[in-house]
Formats: C-alpha cells, structure tokens, sequence
C-alpha cells in the first residue's frame, strides 16, 4: 500500500508539469511556468522562474519586454571597447516615464528595470505623493571600465547596470539622491522604499548607505553579486 501510494505521488509529481508543459492541461499563463513572462501582471511564486528562463534567450526576453510600456529596440551584439563586450542587450528611449537620455542595457537589466518601475517605483510614488514618477534621471549604464580599487571589471563594462541619480513626479517635484536621501520627510522615505522595491527585481542594488561613491544615485545590476544597500 505505501509502495502504491508513492507511486502516485512520483506520478502526479513528475506528470502534472509535463501535462501542463505539454499543454494537455490548460492553465492561466501566470500559473503556467513555460508562458512566457507578463511583466504587467501581478508577481508570483513562478515570476522567478520565468526570468531565470529569459536570463541566456533573446528572443523571449525581448517577448517579455514587449509586454512592459518599454521603448526599445534591439541592439546588436557589439565589442565597442576591448575587454567590454555588449551582448543581449537593447536600446531603452522611454517607457511610461521619460529619461534624460537613453541607455543601453542587457535585456535581463532592462527586464528587471520594467518590473520594478510598474511593482514597485510607480505603486510607491502613488502611495506616498497620490501621483506618479514621470522621468527618471540617470548616470547612464555602458562604461568600460573596473570596480573602484579593483581589477574586476564593473558591471557597467557589459552594460549589465544602471545608475539612478533621481525622480520627477508628474506636478515637476524633482527628487534627488543628493539632496533628499539624508532627510526624514516624505521625499526620503521614498528613495528609501524605492530601494527596497529595486532589491527584488535587481541583484545588487547599492546606494548612499553602501559609501561614498554611491551618495548621489542608486546603482542596480544583474550581476552574480546578491547585494541590497
């Protein structure tokens, strides 16, 4: 009987994925971890896992960024710099806020940008101003260059990061990591939840609690570095 009885467990296990891969058993797609990710949609247990799927393929990261208010276009594998290769990466103009400038970023990076704009920058401006972000200022992303005091290259070499420096929300209010970080009224408490909401959806995110260097802008990787200061 206990022999039967894992039996079952093993098949139901091993079957129901296959049934639903398979697709034998219809799912709704955010219950399906083989759709591809809606970066709209509300996260989920399986949000993981679909990113870990578009980390290495083009095409379905750029069928996730499709998905997000993203503007952007790709950009073609490229060595502009020796020892600073772009790979995977796109061209990002704007999205349902403007920027000071375009970027490049690998597709991961703008990926994790798009979700954490619309799950956690957005909900939060809405929450503490009752009106949204609508531009983002930055320190840019591709510069071919090593970690401060190091021999390993930055992030930044691959354009795999991206630095904020601060937020307009829609009346003009103008928010800076300068200015605002060290206070205790609404506009730091902002940049403070705002870096909390990036730390989901990036994997290193370092700010002025981080040093020095970092007293004027967030900076947000996807590098293997699992870091939120």
């Amino acid at each position: 009987m206990l022999r039967l009885f894992w039996f079952v467990f093993v098949l139901i296990l091993v079957g129901a994925p296959t049934a639903v891969y398979r697709q034998w058993i219809d799912v709704p797609p955010e219950w399906n971890p083989w759709a591809p990710l809606d970066i709209q949609a509300p996260p989920n247990v399986l949000t993981p896992i679909k990113r870990w799927r578009i980390q290495g393929d083009r095409a379905l990261c750029e069928q996730a960024l499709a998905t997000s208010t993203l503007r952007f276009e790709s950009v073609r594998d490229r060595v502009p710099a020796a020892g600073c290769p772009i790979e995977n990466a796109v061209r990002v103009s704007g999205s349902s806020v403007t920027f000071n400038s375009s970027f490049v970023a690998t597709c991961p990076l703008a990926m994790a940008y798009a979700m954490f704009e619309v799950h956690g920058m957005q909900p939060i401006a809405q929450r503490i101003y009752g009106q949204p972000v609508a531009r983002v200022d930055h320190f840019g992303s591709f510069s071919c260059r090593n970690i401060a005091n190091s021999a390993r290259r930055s992030q930044h070499a691959t354009a795999n990061a991206f630095d904020i420096a601060g937020f307009r929300l829609q009346d003009g209010t103008r928010i800076t990591l300068a200015r605002d970080w060290k206070g205790d009224d609404r506009d730091a408490r902002f940049l403070r939840e705002v870096r909390d909401a990036a730390c989901t959806y990036f994997n290193t995110v370092l700010g002025p609690e981080y040093n020095a260097a970092h007293r004027d802008h967030f900076h947000l990787d996807m590098g293997r570095a699992r870091i939120c200061r």
